[in-house]
């Protein structure tokens, strides 16, 4: 073999290596999404939310690792795409159900028919055909389960209040709003990052504290929430685009 060909040898293997490397680290989600259900079971809320920050970690990480990977051209054998889903349902959807049955949240006459309601209508908006619009818009309410049911543990809202949110965000699974997807948003993208950035560095903070989470904590995040629904809500074309 030329010194060229082995040149030309060495950094494929390593790419490819590379690109493999990240699926292993996207389908670690799974066992981060074990572990947070293994918790629930034991009623350890603090180190449920370890393992459900983990997984959203490893969910936001893995989509930028894999374009630097290139896993499209270096590892084709795995469909990056379809392994992301699978491990989004478990940790966004399967395990706040989980949650749902197993802590005082809910009333316990709606606990199971509240945690079927987000498995079918997960199940719907996974799966349409442009559930991801090409725009890079999440089309219903994406499947932010994880973070409502958080929201229920830190915030402490009579169960039937909770419950009530969960039966709108099931309506809002099919009406067609196109919401952003932060990392892949290019309207008012610099502001976008950074405020998202902000809002996931102070929410694991506080998370970390529970059961002291500060109360600011949990009403600063609300400005995020309504700056994301209002940038949803907002018609977008190209002359806005930055």
């Amino acid at each position: 073999m030329s010194t060229s060909a082995i040149s030309e040898t060495k950094p494929n293997l390593l790419r490819v290596i590379a690109a493999w490397g990240v699926h292993l680290f996207t389908a670690t989600g799974a066992v981060w999404g074990l572990l947070a259900i293994l918790a629930i079971f034991e009623h350890d809320w603090r180190l449920m939310i370890v393992y459900m920050i983990v997984a959203m970690l490893v969910d936001g990480f893995d989509g930028m690792l894999a374009r630097w990977a290139d896993v499209k051209k270096y590892a084709n054998g795995i469909d990056g795409a379809l392994l992301d889903n699978i491990l989004d349902y478990v940790n966004y959807v399967l395990v706040p159900a989980i949650f749902l049955i197993e802590a005082d949240a809910l009333p316990g006459s709606v606990r199971l028919l509240a945690a079927s309601s987000i498995l079918l209508t997960s199940a719907y908006q996974f799966t349409q055909t442009d559930a991801k619009t090409d725009d890079h818009h999440f089309k219903g309410f994406p499947s932010y389960w994880n973070v409502a049911v958080l929201y229920m543990l830190l915030m402490n809202l009579p169960p039937w209040v909770n419950f009530g949110f969960l039966m709108l965000f099931n309506i809002m699974v099919f009406i067609p709003i196109k919401y952003i997807y932060p990392s892949r948003n290019s309207y008012l993208r610099t502001l976008t990052l950074a405020l998202t950035y902000l809002y996931g560095a102070i929410g694991i903070w506080g998370l970390m504290l529970y059961p002291n989470t500060p109360s600011w904590v949990v009403w600063a995040s609300f400005l995020y929430v309504g700056y994301y629904l209002v940038l949803s809500m907002i018609p977008k074309n190209k002359s806005h685009a930055a």
